[in-house]
């Protein structure tokens, strides 16, 4: 058998190295591992989620708690949830493209549509912090205070821990958002400079591209296991 791989593939470039086994850059590689080593720790989030729901049949039911809808009256089940999961899935779309004229080395197309990532991005992060100061008020939606300090002075929604699940992992998940945001930020600036161009490659776009789609589709796991299920 070694004898039939040796004259398939000359020993010279099997071992001489200097070749991705994977045909892809180093960096490339590295943001693949990083992503899978991510993937693992929402993943424990979220087996740890579906425990708790099976211990406690008095589990929420979300549509009866995320029903605001800024401006709105009346309740809009988990609409204002729905409108985030949109903003995100735009903008990993507006990501595709912004990697995509990358691959043509068109410097304005990809400022552009990073541009319209890092906006929607900023959306997402808006909304999430408007859905966790309705999630404070309670039920009702009205935030008690006492003088300057706004307070929360009970439960509202059953066990203790469909709330703690809700900011750990949509905490978690929006850190990973402002992050991602702030790299955006940090690659159009050097797009718009000319850094890329000047290589010869935009990289750099795709690393952070799979990244950004990584983060949209945690996010699809979190609206379904937490939010609809």
């Amino acid at each position: 058998m070694a004898g039939e791989v040796s004259k398939a593939i000359p020993a010279k470039e099997l071992w001489e190295g200097g070749r991705s086994p994977f045909s892809m850059s180093y960096g490339k590689m590295m943001m693949w591992l990083f992503l899978i080593s991510d993937a693992l720790t929402f993943g424990a989030f979220i087996v740890s989620l579906g425990w708790f729901r099976y211990t406690y049949p008095s589990w929420p039911v979300s549509d009866q708690v995320f029903f605001h809808f800024p401006f709105v009256s009346g309740h809009v089940p988990l609409g204002y949830v729905a409108f985030m999961t949109f903003i995100l899935i735009i903008s990993s779309v507006t990501m595709v493209l912004a990697v995509e004229a990358g691959h043509r080395n068109d410097k304005a197309g990809v400022v552009r549509w990073m541009v319209a990532t890092i906006i929607g991005g900023f959306i997402f992060l808006g909304s999430q912090f408007w859905e966790w100061s309705t999630f404070i008020a309670g039920t009702d939606g009205l935030i008690e205070t006492w003088g300057d300090n706004a307070t929360i002075t009970s439960n509202p929604y059953g066990p203790p821990q469909y709330a703690q699940f809700f900011y750990c992992v949509t905490g978690f998940h929006g850190f990973h958002v402002f992050s991602g945001v702030v790299i955006n930020i940090v690659i159009c600036v050097n797009a718009i400079g000319g850094t890329y161009a000047r290589r010869g490659h935009y990289e750099m776009v795709e690393k952070v591209g799979l990244y950004w789609h990584f983060v949209d589709l945690v996010w699809v796991f979190v609206f379904t296991f937490y939010y609809l299920l």
